[in-house]
């Protein structure tokens, strides 16, 4: 005989099932009935229950008081008492003890308590199912057992107390499904986040869309919510993915944009099943526009900007709310025609005047703006916004559900409300966090103002949490997917830490990154290697020592050298040091003038280089072409964690952000290409920006690999 038991279902169901099994093997003083835990809320067998029974050859028996009545039948002499009428009859109340809602258990508990006034068990004398289905309930609801550790009802406290004390067998019973809980909870953890999310009315089929604005590039925050479209699309239901372009403001909208967003999307291996365009769709959103002005859904206001948005905080009416229907045809016209009166004037969905959720409050549906368009030119002088466009262009397009990040929450019920209004076919909508990092702003509005204002370079700035910024940084579209697939569709807002994708991005980028040498050129410090050779030479050594695919460079050796003056300033004389790739020396003589000045160094190659406390880089200063780079490094544009609504970005811009430092590095690096990725040996992490050309030196960001999150 088998208990199987669902470790993310319900315990109010599963621990009775586990008590009256745990109980059995107690007395029987062996394991009759085993265990098994599967990591789901149901069990594969029964999508309805958390607990199961399988009994030799017989047909599975499911559900809590099923288990355990089968149980009872099956173990008569451990699990029933005389009076097994009444131990029935509590069997089937403590289903009812279940509810999470204290409210609708409170009533049960007070009777519960009454009932056990002079009473040790249940029913009986003796420990009777009874008992152990109504502890085993009242302990896996938590509600019910924080209730019952407070003491409030003293005969049920002392009851539930007396059951577990006196029956040591039931808190290590319990003790061993919390366990199985953490362990699977620990192991997913580590996997990453889950997707078993239960999209409904998946059996008909799923299609999904991404639908960004054409008007700034792609984001780390856009990113996630792509990924997370194809993921259910494409992976995990085989069904349609959707990119719709939302160019329903062309005041804003560039192809450039268009153009960078199916190139980022390609990277990061998207690829849509059909890309389409809400423009497309401009002559049946005028059409449902004109179809809710004349049902009275629908009225044009021309309200003073600044006034409007103070009688919608207020929950006031516009004067302009009861207009007729001719009224409001006539002035859509307008606006359609792009006159001055047209171009004040706007036309707002009639839901509600005082919703307390704002986004009911007779939100905006049509605007009138006479700038060309990119695709459609001077056709329009309307414009549907977003919020008017999503929910009839998803219905139209077949889309079945939409996945929202939870900014959007209080929109959709107006996102229902298009689509009940117009009786289109309604679409799904799963909401999910947004991913946000700390002292990072992913407002496009905000950052394109970064653009404008020259605070950055431009959108591929590698201080900008843009796709494109991030990956001129040096993060690889590998540790990018990875990382934002593991945030899963969780509903749970956190702002996260740069360190953490950096640390993901580092598993990809260090075992296939050639290892070089670079020198700061501040206070270098030439240094005579006595013992060394007269004549330079070179000797084929690996880019990396532990991938021999990455092929191999040329390292200088000669009897003059560089080294870096934060190592030389900790050197003490006759100290032995290692030098990397060459062996160990011994340090002679140091001069100095409050810095370094000169080093001279004995070659000891027989030392030991494993006991050696100091090992460091160096660069021949002959034998070797030595290349001047340019190391850089970037910190956070802004100095808060997280901007609120009501701050003031500028009051907390970073004032330094970028760092440069200049260097000379080993040869190799002359014949490095712009965008490979190394290691300077003992510096750290660098993507190559700009190649070295004639004597313009190289130029390297420096990667973060989650020590600094910069």
């Amino acid at each position: 005989m088998s208990l199987s038991l669902a470790t993310q279902g319900s315990q109010s169901s599963t621990i009775p099932a586990l008590l009256a099994a745990a109980l059995v093997n107690e007395n029987l003083g062996k394991d009759e009935i085993t265990l098994k835990f599967e990591d789901a809320e149901t069990l594969k067998g029964d999508k309805t229950a958390a607990a199961g029974l399988v009994l030799g050859g017989s047909p599975p028996v499911y559900g809590d008081l099923q288990v355990v009545e089968e149980i009872s039948k099956a173990y008569p002499n451990t699990l029933l008492g005389t009076q097994q009428k009444n131990e029935k009859e509590w069997i089937d109340r403590a289903q009812a003890l279940a509810s999470p809602d204290f409210k609708s258990i409170e009533t049960l508990l007070l009777e519960l308590d009454s009932h056990l006034t002079l009473r040790t068990y249940i029913v009986g004398y003796n420990l009777t199912v009874a008992d152990i289905i109504v502890w085993g309930v009242l302990r896996g609801n938590r509600a019910a057992h924080a209730y019952i550790k407070k003491n409030h009802l003293t005969n049920l406290s002392r009851w539930f107390r007396y059951i577990e004390e006196a029956n040591l067998w039931i808190p290590k019973a319990v003790e061993t499904l919390s366990l199985q809980v953490r362990e699977k909870k620990t192991a997913k953890s580590k996997e990453g986040a889950s997707y078993d999310i239960a999209l409904p009315d998946t059996e008909k089929g799923v299609v999904t869309r991404f639908p960004p604005e054409p008007s700034g590039y792609l984001h780390i925050g856009h990113a996630k919510a792509a990924l997370l479209n194809d993921y259910f699309a494409h992976e995990k239901y085989k069904g349609t993915l959707i990119l719709r372009f939302d160019d329903t403001n062309p005041t804003k909208e560039k192809e450039e944009f268009y153009d960078s967003i199916l190139e980022d999307l390609a990277l990061l291996g998207i690829k849509p099943d059909k890309i389409s365009y809400s423009s497309d769709f401009f002559d049946d959103l005028y059409r449902f526009c004109v179809r809710m002005i004349k049902d009275g859904n629908a009225y044009a206001d021309d309200t003073d900007q600044a006034i409007m948005r103070d009688e919608r905080m207020k929950g006031t009416a516009s004067k302009c709310r009861n207009r007729t229907v001719d009224e409001n045809l006539a002035a859509f016209e307008e606006m359609k025609r792009g006159s001055e009166q047209g171009v004040k004037t706007c036309i707002r969905a009639k839901i509600s005047v005082d919703n307390p959720n704002k986004a009911m409050r007779d939100p905006v549906v049509y605007r009138c703006n006479p700038t060309p368009h990119h695709r459609l030119g001077s056709k329009w002088n309307v414009y549907p916004t977003y919020d008017f466009t999503c929910p009839i262009v998803d219905s139209i397009e077949g889309v079945t559900h939409a996945l929202r990040t939870n900014e959007y929450r209080d929109r959709n019920p107006q996102y229902e409300w298009m689509l009940e209004a117009l009786k289109l076919r309604k679409v799904h909508i799963w909401d999910f966090a947004r991913m946000n990092f700390i002292r990072t702003l992913l407002s496009k509005r905000k950052l394109t103002k970064f653009v404008e204002q020259g605070v950055v370079w431009g959108w591929d700035d590698p201080r900008f949490p843009t796709v494109r910024g991030i990956r001129r940084r040096g993060m690889t579209i590998e540790a990018l997917r990875e990382f934002i697939l593991k945030q899963g569709p969780s509903r749970n807002i956190v702002n996260l830490d740069w360190t953490l994708i950096w640390a993901t991005n580092k598993k990809y980028i260090d075992p296939t990154s050639p290892r070089y040498t670079a020198v700061l050129k501040e206070n270098t410090v030439p240094t005579t290697i006595k013992g060394g050779p007269t004549e330079p030479y070179t000797e084929d050594k690996p880019r990396h020592a532990k991938n021999a695919g990455l092929g191999t460079k040329r390292v200088a050796y000669s009897n003059t050298i560089l080294i870096d003056q934060e190592d030389a300033k900790t050197f003490k004389e006759n100290e032995e040091i290692t030098l990397m790739a060459w062996g160990n020396a011994i340090v002679r003589k140091i001069s100095t003038s409050d810095i370094v000045t000169g080093l001279e160094l004995e070659l000891h190659l027989q030392g030991d280089v494993k006991k050696t406390e100091k090992k460091i880089t160096w660069l021949s200063q002959q034998g070797q072409t030595l290349v001047p780079v340019e190391l850089v490094d970037f910190d956070y544009l802004i100095t808060k964690d997280k901007i609120e609504e009501d701050d003031n970005v500028e009051d907390f811009l970073n004032p330094k952000t970028e760092f440069r430092s200049d260097a000379l590095a080993d040869g190799n690096v002359a014949d490095l290409q712009k965008g490979d990725i190394i290691q300077f040996e003992r510096k750290g992490y660098f993507r190559l920006d700009r190649s070295y050309d004639k004597g313009i030196p190289a130029v390297f960001f420096s990667i973060p690999t989650g020590k600094t999150g910069k």
